[in-house]
């Protein structure tokens, strides 16, 4: 049996709640947060970041192989540390009950530089970048400058007399590739020969004129605080306090037994019924169960868990009110709004809806119709799909800049007559696609001067940010590219410049949030929630989507037209998400979501998002390319027809 052994990953779970050190790593208990290394790297691109931080340092040293081997992996370090100056990759440290690995330590003599790389981005000009101007630390940044500060004291304990200066390595937002195609420079393959899975095509920096888009930011003074025990670890305990009692915890395999909380909403230990009926343990019901003297009845009731935005959550579960049959219009704090829901109107017929088990949906139908009278035919369905990368694709692009891949449109005429009128798609490793995207963008959907809709603000979002690209480029259409962008966007709060365009894009959520409420969507508001309510409270909707695309007189670009969308199971319709063939085989689209929910400037499409990063850098058969690009061309016709059968489901109500 191995060593247990607290690292420096255990730790940061601990941060978060010492009670997940005893059920991580266990294989009976079920754990959302996956823990595939490919897909990570395929999603975040931190890998890529790491070898770029490496190139710094041509001379240095990887430690690879024996991973679980903490004793070999300590020894092998301690032989190169026996260099009066050695640069290490990889340096693996134990102290006692402790052990962590480094990404990058430079030795020269006794003084040590600690270098942690992370693929998160930064502003130099930020001057509250990790510590907030109230003097906390950024909450964003408190698990990363834990970990180097759990790094530090390892090492410093393993060599008292050492001088460390410690460091966060990222991509730094104001420099810019100096080459064309920076990160195809780094290949993922699944069965590389290092660690980390990444294969380079270049040897050095100076290949790519000696510069890098990466920088350091010093974090010792900080770190400092956080061993004097300024800044808490966890609830009343101090960094030194939890590092012994954390330890003590994981290597004797002990329940920590934490408080029961709040924060407990997001917990990776939760089983669903189907993973249970499979025979994973819930660690999160063994905590309730264990606390609160929980049986199954109490975890099948209602909780408040559940409710939309729900601020007032954390106070009301401090104060005994924690199931939805417990709470009133005063713990919502209801405040109507005329001519729509209300934020707090919204909890509240939530809580009422699930705990009467009322299924009917709860509609403004005279301000839904008023608002809907107001929309221009054609009306425009759009939506896109982007990415984001720590290294960017393009010569003169900075880290982590928007690049919008791809987008799909329907449109329905005034006689309810659906298309699937345009499409877009650039997945061609290398290439910049953003100023290409709008010129199409732009062909489609001035085709007609109807209304246009986005679910969510992330088209607007994107729009901008191609603004501002565009406004950088030598591109010849350029102004009038920029004028499409404002006259059917509107400018963001972060925007240097300010407008308001004429044909706007109409936000349906905005719509559903206003106007709409079913209980079968729960908390949520996402279009995967929304859809299959609408779905299994629409008749109309059921009989139109039941028949075939030919049936229907539906046109699609992508599906046969024999699809048929709607599948009845056990008397409930299947979400039509439900029914396309997976980017990635045992990963589902909430788990991909979950997986890139770190990324800036991320919010959804986690499979999309990954699947474009595998095309870009990874090495695949053309056969699997354009497999890829099959499934990503469907999942992105769906996302604008969904969007369509939610406007069909208002019309035929209102009508």
């Amino acid at each position: 049996m191995s060593q247990r052994l607290l690292t420096k990953s255990r730790f940061k779970i601990a941060m978060d709640c010492p009670n997940k050190l005893f059920y991580t790593k266990k294989k009976e208990y079920s754990n959302t947060q996956l823990e595939d290394p490919f897909l990570q790297a395929l999603a975040q691109g931190g890998f890529q970041v790491e070898e770029l931080a490496r190139m710094e340092y041509p001379n240095g040293i990887l430690i690879e192989g024996n991973d679980w081997n903490y004793d070999s992996l300590a020894v092998q370090t301690q032989e190169l540390l026996q260099k009066e100056n050695v640069v290490i990759f990889e340096a693996a440290f134990k102290f006692e009950s402790l052990f962590i690995r480094t990404d990058i330590l430079v030795k020269r003599g006794d003084q040590i530089q600690l270098i942690e790389v992370k693929a998160k981005s930064f502003d130099p000009a930020d001057e509250n970048l990790l510590v907030g101007s109230r003097g906390g630390l950024v909450s964003g940044w408190k698990p990363y400058l834990f970990d180097v500060a759990f790094q530090r004291y390892v090492i410093q304990q393993c060599h008292p007399g050492w001088k460390i200066k410690s460091y966060l390595m990222l991509a730094d937002k104001s420099a810019t590739s100096p080459v064309e195609g920076l990160n195809q420079m780094f290949r993922i393959r699944k069965n590389a020969d290092n660690r980390t899975g990444i294969s380079r095509t270049i040897d050095s920096l100076e290949e790519i004129g000696g510069k890098s888009v990466l920088g350091r930011v010093a974090v010792d003074d900080i770190l400092n605080d956080i061993e004097s025990g300024k800044y808490a670890c966890y609830d009343n305990l101090s960094f030194l306090e939890s590092i012994k009692v954390f330890s003590e915890y994981y290597v004797a395999d002990k329940f920590f037994n934490a408080p029961v909380s709040w924060n407990c909403k997001g917990c990776e230990f939760h089983a669903t019924t189907e993973e249970e009926a499979e025979g994973k343990k819930s660690g999160y019901k063994e905590c309730w169960s264990g606390q609160m003297g929980y049986s199954e009845k109490e975890f099948t009731t209602a909780n408040s868990f559940g409710i939309w935005n729900f601020r007032r959550g954390n106070k009301l579960f401090e104060e005994g009110k924690f199931f939805l049959q417990d709470l009133d219009e005063d713990d919502i704090g209801v405040k109507p709004e005329v001519g729509k829901i209300s934020s707090s109107e919204r909890q509240w017929i939530q809580v009422e809806k699930i705990r009467s088990s009322d299924p009917e949906p709860f509609i403004l139908k005279e301000e839904l119709k008023q608002e809907m009278n107001s929309w221009k035919f054609p009306l425009n369905f759009i939506d896109f799909e982007t990415s984001a990368t720590a290294l960017p694709f393009n010569k003169g692009r900075r880290p982590y800049e928007q690049v919008a891949f791809q987008f799909s449109h329907h449109t329905v005429d005034e006689q309810g007559v659906v298309k699937h009128e345009s499409e877009y798609i650039n997945f061609e490793p290398g290439v910049f696609p953003n100023f290409e995207f709008v010129r199409e963008l732009k062909k489609a959907l001035s085709k007609n001067t109807g209304s246009i809709f986005m679910y969510a603000p992330h088209e607007n979002t994107i729009l901008n940010a191609v603004f501002q690209q565009l406004k950088d480029s030598d591109e010849p259409d350029k102004k009038e590219l920029q004028g499409f962008i404002q006259k059917i966007s509107r400018s963001t709060k972060s925007s240097p410049d300010s407008w308001n365009g004429e044909r706007k894009m109409i936000d349906l959520c905005i719509v559903v949030k206003n106007y709409y409420y079913n209980s079968l969507m729960g908390g949520s508001n996402s279009i995967k929630a929304v859809l299959p309510a609408i779905l299994n409270s629409s008749e109309y909707l059921q009989l139109k989507y039941s028949r075939s695309i030919t049936e229907i007189g539906l046109s699609s670009k992508n599906f046969n037209p024999a699809h048929i969308w709607l599948v009845n199971e056990n008397n409930k319709v299947l979400s039509p998400y439900k029914m396309l063939p997976p980017l990635f085989e045992d990963w589902t689209d909430e788990q991909l979501d979950a997986t890139v929910s770190g990324m800036e400037d991320i919010a959804d499409g986690g499979a999309a998002l990954t699947a474009y990063g595998k095309l870009q850098y990874t090495d695949m058969q053309e056969e699997e390319r354009l497999a890829i690009k099959q499934s990503l061309l469907k999942y992105c016709e769906l996302d604008t027809l969904a969007m369509v059968m939610i406007y069909e489901y208002f019309r035929q109500v209102c009508d």
